[in-house]
């Protein structure tokens, strides 16, 4: 009888390794097969095809719509594009510092990094991009632009600017530095007791500045408690979330555990140091942009109870890339696990494996989301994002704001007010007058910012389907009417919005004199979010209550 089962014991065994091998090689023949095939149809377009091509170009949109056909996040990074990626992943590039954005045919300067090249020299908000290299700038993109300005700390780059109220263009010369963007680009208090700290991404060493900026609080104020601030963080290394979530959560329990494809990407990572305080009543803010890393701190703070979620649901990003080499100083970056927190939920709310005939994919529906208890039996759920304790809708501008921003009329006018005045007072004192707003009606008097209502929208659909319906001539007179009325209320838009509109500029205002320090701390006492982190923190039973109630 044992001899029987060992041999059908070996003969199973081989069945199962001759399987093995005969998928491996049946797939190494496809890889190789098709390789050849694509190496010969490359060779035969490059030489025969009627007109002349390039084939970098070509290469790069096939690898594009190949790696296009799996995730967002699995990317091929060229050698032109590595100082991109060392910014997302460092916080650092070799660069002029500033950020860049599209106004019509040109680019222009949106705002200089303090301390950096561009604000050395001078480059202000609103400086339009005219020439680089002695080359015309006009139609390029940012992307176009960011990758000529970016290049080797020490370098050159010389180019033209054209700057409002000045009769010439400005010739600009710079040496590219390394330029570091701070993770942490404001910390303070928001009133005695409750201090602040705003995270905006979780690149190389992130952790160490947030604790850096922790200690000095407590050092020089009676902390008693914290609003961490994740909104609008996109996420980066999973490392970095691992240490952040270590600031607030106990040496050796876990934060994070990553399951992949091959074995090596089963992990589990735990907390490694001693927490800096984890005690100190917590409050993590988030929206909707808040991703990756920033879902895997807020999630550990929810798993753990150790504090109150607030704001809007997560992104949903609960996967896990990495880099591989690839030769001649180019990287792919590709998605090689999924992620999952301390109560076991996944928070991925796209399936990119399950798409529907026309390539589209849809996030996870509620009803199929799985329940998972926190440590102290509260519910929580996988598959969308980290739900947070106490929601708030997220705020939405009124048409006429959005339409200002779109055209880009407050960026303008802040651009002019900084021309007319060489100071202002502090960013958390500074106030527009009700003359200062004047000038700016007046500013926009004859430029377009004209949008939709839904009021228009819907009496549009009205009246089409009074004219389907032959109705039209017995209420075209009516019609005719409610258009006028509609359209003197949008006269008075700007009157009826005038608090939103000044605080956005007064915002743009702030940040051209203190940069993006000055324009958060400007904004917190207005802050809706950060209000009710005050108001909660400041309740003891009611942080207590939120924490320990069934959800």
């Amino acid at each position: 009888m044992k001899n029987s089962f060992k041999k059908w014991t070996v003969i199973a065994l081989v069945a199962l390794v001759s399987a093995g091998l005969f998928s491996f090689k049946s797939n190494y023949f496809e890889i190789s097969k098709n390789l050849d095939i694509f190496a010969s149809l490359y060779k035969e377009l490059n030489t025969y095809y009627v007109d002349d091509v390039e084939p970098a170009d070509i290469m790069r949109k096939g690898i594009d719509a190949m790696l296009k056909s799996l995730d967002p996040y699995t990317n091929y990074i060229s050698e032109a594009e590595i100082e991109g990626y060392k910014m997302q992943t460092t916080g650092k590039y070799g660069g002029i510092g500033a950020a860049i954005r599209k106004r019509g045919d040109w680019v222009v300067i949106s705002e200089p990094y303090q301390g950096f090249p561009a604000d050395k020299a001078g480059l202000k908000a609103g400086d339009r991009i005219k020439e680089i290299e002695g080359k015309t700038a006009k139609g390029k993109n940012t992307d176009e632009v960011s990758k000529i300005l970016r290049g080797q700390p020490g370098t050159e780059v010389n180019f033209k600017i054209e700057r409002p109220g000045e009769p010439k263009d400005i010739p600009i010369k710079l040496v590219r530095e390394k330029v570091k963007i701070p993770s942490v680009p404001y910390a303070g208090m928001l009133n005695e007791d409750v201090a602040y700290i705003k995270l905006n991404s979780f690149t190389q060493k992130c952790s160490n500045e947030v604790i850096k900026a922790y200690d000095q609080l407590k050092k020089e104020n009676d902390v008693k408690g914290l609003v961490f601030d994740l909104r609008g963080n996109p996420g980066g290394l999973l490392e970095e979330a691992r240490h952040v979530s270590n600031i607030f959560v106990d040496k050796d329990l876990e934060i994070v555990s990553t399951k992949g494809k091959i074995a090596e990407w089963d992990k589990t990572l735990k907390a490694k140091r001693e927490a800096t305080d984890a005690e100190i009543p917590l409050v993590i803010l988030t929206n909707k942009s808040s991703a990756s890393a920033s879902e895997i701190v807020s999630g550990v703070t929810q798993d753990y109870d150790r504090g109150v979620i607030i704001g809007q649901r997560t992104f949903g990003k609960g996967l896990v890339q990495s880099t591989k080499n690839l030769g001649y100083n180019s990287k792919l970056k590709l998605t090689t696990a999924k992620y999952y927190i301390p109560s076991g939920r996944c928070i991925q709310a796209i399936n990119y494996a399950e798409k529907g005939k026309d390539g589209e994919v849809a996030k996870m529906p509620d009803s199929l989301r799985t329940a998972f208890k926190t440590k102290n039996g509260r519910t929580v759920y996988d598959g969308g994002g980290i739900e947070p304790d106490i929601k708030i809708e997220r705020k939405k501008y009124a048409n006429i704001t959005n339409s200002l921003l779109r055209n880009h009329h407050i960026f303008d006018f802040a651009t002019d007010y900084v021309l007319a005045h060489d100071s202002i007072s502090s960013a958390k004192d500074f106030e527009l007058s009700d003359k200062d707003f004047e000038d700016f009606v007046t500013f926009i008097s004859d430029k377009k910012y004209d949008y939709k209502t839904k009021s228009e929208k819907l009496l549009k659909n009205l009246k089409k389907s009074t004219e389907d319906e032959n109705y039209y001539e017995a209420v075209k007179v009516d019609l005719a009417d409610l258009e006028k009325k509609i359209q003197h209320d949008k006269e008075n838009d700007i009157q009826k919005h005038k608090e939103e509109i000044k605080n956005l500029m007064e915002l743009e205002i702030i940040s051209r004199y203190y940069y993006s320090k000055g324009k958060i701390q400007a904004s917190l006492d207005r802050d809706e979010e950060v209000l009710k982190a005050i108001e909660v923190l400041g309740d003891a039973k009611q942080y207590e209550d939120i924490l320990t109630m069934e959800k």
